[in-house]
């Protein structure tokens, strides 16, 4: 079989996520075969460093021996059960991992299988425990401008994203968006930190006005990924957590792309020394084997649910595969490589390696920013360099970069003019000095006119 032969069939018969179909007329697909540790492989022999982890997913390399290993032992025991009634070793040694590396006072594990799943029941589950609590005019979310936290209709809701809103706004509720405290939009000579905490005040503000409607917050923490890699301060966050208790509003942490080591620590959340009311995980839960969501959230949000059955308070969400053994066990293989392999410590290096590799791009003509959050590395390509003017959205110049680099061995993704690398994390510094250089390229061709 060849890469022409698979797309053929594929053309044919599917419809690809977050894709003008029509672009494949022109723009083929990639048929990938195989993966093995950082590269992915086609059927016509050429092959792919994952830069962008296929969709931030996948943590330690594809055909990890070690997870493979455990899900072929777990397959011989139990595929799945339903967890209404029921329970497993899996999901009960997972949840016990989960209470243990996040802070104090999550104590209790509520399962999903997507990132939108995971922010919705931690809505729900927000509105739910105030309505429980004789407070049901608390119905109202605030969130930042640019966030995205999913693509269901809740989240998309709780979302900032132009062109979902544009679309789906008559399908929508309302939240309360306040300006974000992304710092590219800094002041000259302006620290992250003293831009970040200046933003705040409009968060200040919705929440002095709006708290007595307000069930919770919701952000991004440290990262907002799908806005293009924006980043602040983690005195954000510090200062959130302050307001938000001292409002009476809940605070909702996804941390579904940032969390399991993204950030440079296990926990975006922890830089800022805060606990979320509600901490959303997913992605890179299962090292991107399988789909996997957790909910951690506190004994008092749960107590407020625990009630004799004919009160009707019990928390109402449920999805068929809640919980999968086969899920959780990826995920127990993962946590063991972040304990055995000391991944954080080890991920620092390759962070300094990303930031040396692109550093003398800084100085490009139209390259507006380099930033970077731990394992997260963005360039943004601008028009001007002076003003920050952007190149037009239809001009689709990531898309150059993008075409380029699957001619020099790489997978890069830009999100409009952000060229990013989030890859695994057993990338080598060889291999990240390769995806520099490629990058680079890319965006001197995507520039040149």
């Amino acid at each position: 079989m060849t890469n022409d032969d698979l797309n053929q069939r594929d053309l044919s018969v599917l419809w690809h996520p977050c894709t003008q179909m029509k672009d494949h007329e022109w723009l083929p697909l990639v048929p990938i075969k195989r993966g093995h540790g950082v590269w992915l492989y086609d059927f016509d022999g050429n092959r792919y460093i994952d830069a962008i982890s296929s969709w931030w997913v996948n943590l330690f390399g594809h055909a990890n021996p070690r997870i493979n290993q455990a899900l072929k032992q777990q397959l011989d025991e139990l595929e799945h059960v339903i967890l209404a009634g029921f329970s497993h070793k899996p999901v009960v040694e997972l949840s016990e991992r989960l209470v243990e590396i996040t802070p104090e006072p999550l104590r209790r594990c509520f399962y999903a299988d997507n990132g939108s799943s995971a922010v919705e029941v931690a809505l729900k589950m927000s509105y739910h425990y105030w309505k429980n609590q004789g407070k049901p005019h608390k119905r109202h979310f605030i969130t930042l401008s640019q966030s995205y936290h999913g693509e269901t209709l809740g989240t998309l809701g709780v979302g900032d994203v132009a062109l979902y809103k544009e679309t789906y706004r008559p399908l929508l509720m309302e939240a309360i968006t306040v300006p974000s405290p992304d710092c590219f939009n800094r002041e000259s000579g302006e620290s992250w930190e003293e831009y970040s905490r200046r933003q705040f005040q409009h968060m200040e503000s919705a929440l002095e006005r709006h708290h007595a409607d307000t069930a919770a917050v919701i952000v991004e923490p440290l990262v907002q990924c799908a806005a293009g890699m924006r980043m602040y301060h983690p005195v954000y966050l510090e200062l959130l957590r302050e307001a938000c208790d001292r409002y009476g509003v809940h605070l909702i942490a996804d941390e579904i792309a940032v969390g399991f080591g993204r950030t440079g620590t296990m926990f975006a959340c922890e830089q800022a020394q805060i606990a979320p009311d509600f901490l959303c995980l997913s992605k890179g839960i299962t090292a991107g084997y399988l789909p996997l969501a957790a909910v951690l959230t506190s004994e008092e949000v749960y107590q407020a649910f625990y009630d004799d059955y004919d009160t009707l308070r019990a928390f109402l969400h449920s999805h068929s595969y809640t919980g999968n053994p086969l899920a959780c066990r990826a995920a127990l293989a993962t946590l063991d490589i972040f304990k055995q392999d000391q991944i954080i410590s080890r991920n620092r290096q390759t962070a300094d390696a990303m930031a040396k590799a692109v550093e003398h791009l800084a100085d490009h003509p139209h390259v507006g920013e380099i930033r970077q959050t731990g394992m997260i590395l963005a360039m943004e390509m601008v028009k001007d360099k002076a003003t920050r003017e952007p190149y037009p959205w239809q001009e689709r110049r990531g898309l150059r970069v993008y075409q380029h680099a699957l001619t020099r061995e790489a997978l890069l993704r830009p999100l409009g003019n952000v060229v990013y690398f989030m890859p695994p994390y057993v990338i080598s510094e060889e291999q990240v000095k390769h995806l520099a250089l490629v990058a680079e390229e890319g965006i001197n061709l995507a520039t040149a006119d």
